[in-house]
């Protein structure tokens, strides 16, 4: 193999639309812009959202709503995607992201477990959250919930 007869895949490529090149050809004369107007000319057309100059629709509808840039996301954890571990597991937020326990969340700030379900098994879970019944279901198992 050469690099003089290296090619792109068959129909991986496409060729160009060469404009302007006679009439045979469905681009010739005005190349496909028909005739005058703004969008024959060079330059010519309007940016995106542009009305003809009456007042665009993002500018007529009013702002609404707010992010708060302080608030805080965790990913979530339930007791009843806990309670099929092998007893002595340690939970923490990289045992449930490697074994899929839950979604990962942009910008996240960590875990949080809340108490759905039941929990028979003694489990040290580690967490930057817990609920209340979570914390209780843990501790009712012989397991401990730690705050990170």
């Amino acid at each position: 193999m050469r690099i003089d007869t290296l090619s792109p895949a068959q129909g991986a490529t496409k060729a160009t639309k060469r404009l302007g090149r006679g009439i045979g050809s469905g681009t010739g004369k005005t190349s496909g812009k028909g005739h005058k107007g703004q969008w024959a000319r060079s330059g010519g057309g309007v940016r995106p959202g542009f009305e003809g100059g009456q007042m665009p629709i993002a500018r007529r509808v009013p702002k609404r709503g707010f992010t708060h840039n302080a608030k805080k996301y965790y990913v979530i954890v339930n007791l009843s995607d806990l309670a099929e571990l092998p007893a002595g597991t340690v939970v923490d937020y990289g045992f449930v992201m490697e074994n899929g326990l839950a979604k990962e969340v942009k910008n996240n700030s960590g875990l949080k477990v809340l108490g759905g379900g039941e929990l028979k098994v003694a489990l040290t879970v580690k967490a930057a959250k817990f609920s209340a019944s979570a914390k209780a279901a843990i501790e009712a198992a012989q397991g401990t919930a730690e705050t990170l």
